[in-house]
Protein backbone atom coordinates (compact mmCIF):
# COMPACT_ATOMS: atom_id res chain seq x y z
CA UNK A 1 0.00 0.00 0.00
CA UNK A 2 3.15 2.50 0.86
CA UNK A 3 4.45 1.52 -2.41
CA UNK A 4 1.42 2.08 -4.03
CA UNK A 5 0.49 6.09 -2.30
CA UNK A 6 4.16 6.92 -2.78
CA UNK A 7 3.58 6.29 -6.81
CA UNK A 8 0.63 8.17 -6.92
CA UNK A 9 2.05 10.84 -4.84
CA UNK A 10 4.89 10.73 -7.17
CA UNK A 11 2.77 10.75 -10.52
CA UNK A 12 0.86 14.03 -9.00
CA UNK A 13 3.79 15.93 -8.53
CA UNK A 14 5.00 14.95 -11.75
CA UNK A 15 2.12 16.08 -13.74
CA UNK A 16 2.29 19.87 -11.82
CA UNK A 17 5.84 19.59 -12.78
CA UNK A 18 5.58 18.45 -16.73
CA UNK A 19 1.86 19.75 -17.13
CA UNK A 20 1.04 21.37 -14.83
CA UNK A 21 -0.85 24.85 -14.84
CA UNK A 22 1.33 27.18 -16.69
CA UNK A 23 4.26 24.71 -17.45
CA UNK A 24 6.61 26.42 -19.19
CA UNK A 25 8.32 22.59 -20.74
CA UNK A 26 9.52 22.70 -24.17
CA UNK A 27 9.10 19.12 -25.74
CA UNK A 28 11.01 18.41 -29.00
CA UNK A 29 8.83 17.33 -32.04
CA UNK A 30 7.98 13.73 -32.64
CA UNK A 31 6.10 10.34 -32.02
CA UNK A 32 6.86 9.18 -27.97
CA UNK A 33 5.83 6.00 -26.26
CA UNK A 34 5.43 5.70 -22.56
CA UNK A 35 4.25 3.19 -20.42
CA UNK A 36 2.44 2.58 -16.60
CA UNK A 37 3.41 0.15 -14.49
CA UNK A 38 1.37 -3.28 -13.99
CA UNK A 39 -1.60 -1.97 -11.82
CA UNK A 40 -1.54 -3.36 -8.07
CA UNK A 41 -4.84 -2.78 -5.37
CA UNK A 42 -3.56 -0.85 -2.48
CA UNK A 43 -3.75 -4.82 -0.68
CA UNK A 44 -1.59 -5.70 -3.01
CA UNK A 45 -4.08 -8.97 -3.68
CA UNK A 46 -5.27 -7.44 -7.66
CA UNK A 47 -2.65 -7.34 -10.38
CA UNK A 48 -5.64 -8.20 -12.78
CA UNK A 49 -5.83 -4.76 -14.81
CA UNK A 50 -2.27 -4.76 -16.56
CA UNK A 51 -0.93 -1.87 -17.85
CA UNK A 52 -1.44 0.93 -20.17
CA UNK A 53 0.73 2.14 -23.44
CA UNK A 54 0.60 5.73 -24.72
CA UNK A 55 1.72 6.90 -27.90
CA UNK A 56 1.43 11.23 -28.00
CA UNK A 57 3.35 12.79 -31.08
CA UNK A 58 3.96 16.55 -30.40
CA UNK A 59 4.50 18.99 -32.82
CA UNK A 60 5.55 23.18 -31.97
CA UNK A 61 5.08 22.18 -28.58
CA UNK A 62 1.62 20.74 -28.65
CA UNK A 63 0.43 17.19 -28.77
CA UNK A 64 -1.21 17.07 -31.68
CA UNK A 65 -2.10 13.06 -31.57
CA UNK A 66 -2.43 10.42 -28.57
CA UNK A 67 -4.00 6.93 -28.62
CA UNK A 68 -3.96 4.76 -25.22
CA UNK A 69 -4.28 1.14 -25.28
CA UNK A 70 -4.57 -0.83 -22.08
CA UNK A 71 -3.34 -4.62 -21.47
CA UNK A 72 -3.50 -7.69 -19.36
CA UNK A 73 -0.44 -8.39 -17.14
CA UNK A 74 0.59 -11.17 -19.70
CA UNK A 75 0.06 -8.42 -22.70
CA UNK A 76 -2.94 -9.05 -23.88
CA UNK A 77 -4.81 -5.95 -25.39
CA UNK A 78 -7.77 -5.13 -23.46
CA UNK A 79 -10.43 -5.19 -26.59
CA UNK A 80 -13.85 -6.15 -28.06
CA UNK A 81 -12.97 -9.71 -26.51
CA UNK A 82 -12.07 -8.11 -22.94
CA UNK A 83 -14.25 -9.15 -20.59
CA UNK A 84 -15.51 -12.07 -22.09
CA UNK A 85 -14.73 -15.56 -20.58
CA UNK A 86 -13.66 -18.24 -23.68
CA UNK A 87 -14.52 -15.93 -26.22
CA UNK A 88 -18.48 -16.13 -24.67
CA UNK A 89 -20.39 -13.10 -22.76
CA UNK A 90 -20.61 -14.89 -19.47
CA UNK A 91 -21.72 -12.33 -17.17
CA UNK A 92 -23.28 -9.16 -19.46
CA UNK A 93 -22.59 -6.76 -16.44
CA UNK A 94 -19.06 -7.76 -15.79
CA UNK A 95 -18.53 -7.25 -20.09
CA UNK A 96 -20.15 -4.07 -19.77
CA UNK A 97 -18.17 -2.63 -17.19
CA UNK A 98 -15.07 -4.06 -19.21
CA UNK A 99 -16.22 -2.49 -22.33
CA UNK A 100 -16.56 0.66 -20.53
CA UNK A 101 -13.25 1.10 -19.46
CA UNK A 102 -11.85 0.23 -23.11
CA UNK A 103 -14.17 2.77 -24.75
CA UNK A 104 -12.38 5.24 -22.00
CA UNK A 105 -9.37 4.94 -23.27
CA UNK A 106 -10.18 6.58 -26.37
CA UNK A 107 -12.20 9.46 -24.32
CA UNK A 108 -9.09 10.11 -22.02
CA UNK A 109 -6.88 9.95 -25.37
CA UNK A 110 -9.16 12.49 -26.92
CA UNK A 111 -9.72 14.22 -24.18
CA UNK A 112 -5.39 14.95 -24.15
CA UNK A 113 -5.50 16.09 -27.38
CA UNK A 114 -8.31 19.06 -26.42
CA UNK A 115 -6.99 20.38 -23.62
CA UNK A 116 -3.60 19.94 -24.23
CA UNK A 117 -2.47 18.60 -21.08
CA UNK A 118 -3.34 16.62 -18.49
CA UNK A 119 -4.45 19.09 -15.65
CA UNK A 120 -7.86 19.47 -15.26
CA UNK A 121 -9.63 16.33 -17.16
CA UNK A 122 -11.10 14.03 -15.18
CA UNK A 123 -11.60 10.64 -14.56
CA UNK A 124 -14.78 8.46 -16.03
CA UNK A 125 -16.66 6.92 -13.38
CA UNK A 126 -15.85 2.97 -14.31
CA UNK A 127 -12.54 3.62 -15.88
CA UNK A 128 -10.62 5.26 -12.87
CA UNK A 129 -7.86 2.51 -13.00
CA UNK A 130 -7.13 3.15 -16.42
CA UNK A 131 -7.16 7.07 -15.96
CA UNK A 132 -4.08 6.49 -13.41
CA UNK A 133 -2.19 4.13 -15.64
CA UNK A 134 -3.45 6.87 -18.64
CA UNK A 135 -1.29 9.68 -16.23
CA UNK A 136 1.53 7.76 -15.47
CA UNK A 137 2.11 6.83 -19.17
CA UNK A 138 1.93 10.15 -20.27
CA UNK A 139 4.35 11.75 -17.90
CA UNK A 140 6.69 9.21 -19.42
CA UNK A 141 6.12 9.91 -22.61
CA UNK A 142 6.67 13.66 -22.22
CA UNK A 143 9.98 12.87 -20.55
CA UNK A 144 11.24 11.00 -22.98
CA UNK A 145 10.05 14.21 -25.35
CA UNK A 146 11.26 16.95 -22.65
CA UNK A 147 14.09 19.22 -23.96
CA UNK A 148 16.71 19.91 -21.12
Amino acid sequence: MKRRLFSVAICAAAVFTFVGCGSKANYADGTYEGKSSVYESEDGTDEGNGYGVVTITIKDNVITDCTFQTFEPDGTLKDEEYGKEGGVIANKDYYNKAQKAVAACNEYANMLVANGRLDGMDAISGATKNYSQFEEAVLNALDKAKVE
